[in-house]
């Protein structure tokens, strides 16, 4: 073997060492960074709502994927798209009126058209209980009404709706409630587990 390939034989070798000793000493602190409280945490993307990111139980995220369908059905086909979200025995209590109770009467009471009245809303909270076919949803909606004169009138409010798991494996609204808010009532919706937000005086 000659000088000149002994020594690019050496040169190979020593190159190699070195590559895995930069390779080891970069894992090493890799691992102290990952194990040491103080390193600085890897930047996450904000949300938007702290009810729609990563620590929001599946459950809860069922439900308003159910709420989503339901709304956009309505908001496209209007009353008779409402009445068929109700389970069978559903009941609905609107704000200052009697129960409509069944869906065959809420059928009867549902006869809205979507170009004239339309109804929207959207789930601010919720739970699924512990039995896994049933929950509940609460939030705002909004109506618009278009009378025949083309004036629109607005009334907002809150929800709550009782979900349930049919035979069939369907879910339906088993129960459903709301209650208008003033007009001016400047009413916010606090975080869950944060102080409640007060009407304005």
């Amino acid at each position: 073997m000659t000088s000149g390939n002994l020594r690019l034989r050496c040169f190979a070798a020593y190159t190699c060492a070195t590559a895995l000793l930069l390779l080891a000493s970069a894992s090493r602190v890799h691992a102290q960074s990952a194990l040491d409280p103080l390193a600085p945490a890897a930047s996450t993307p904000a949300t938007t709502s702290p009810l729609l990111d990563s620590a929001t139980p599946p459950g809860t995220l069922f439900l308003f994927d159910l709420e989503k369908k339901f709304a956009a059905d309505v908001l496209k086909n209007g009353g008779k798209a409402y009445a068929a979200w109700f389970a069978e025995d559903g009941v609905e209590i609107p704000d200052k009126k009697a129960p409509v109770v069944g869906r065959a009467a809420l059928e009867a009471m549902a006869q809205w058209d979507p170009r004239t009245y339309q109804l929207s809303w959207t789930p601010q909270g919720g739970m699924m209980l512990p039995s896994n076919n049933s929950g509940y949803t609460w939030g705002h909606y909004e109506a618009r009404a278009t009378d025949a004169f083309g004036k629109v009138t607005v009334t907002t409010g809150r929800f709550i709706s009782l979900w349930k798991k049919q035979s069939d494996g369907s879910w339906k609204v088993a129960l459903d409630t709301s209650n208008e808010e003033p007009a001016d009532c400047g009413c916010t919706v606090p975080v869950p587990g944060s102080p409640t937000a007060a009407p304005k005086p």
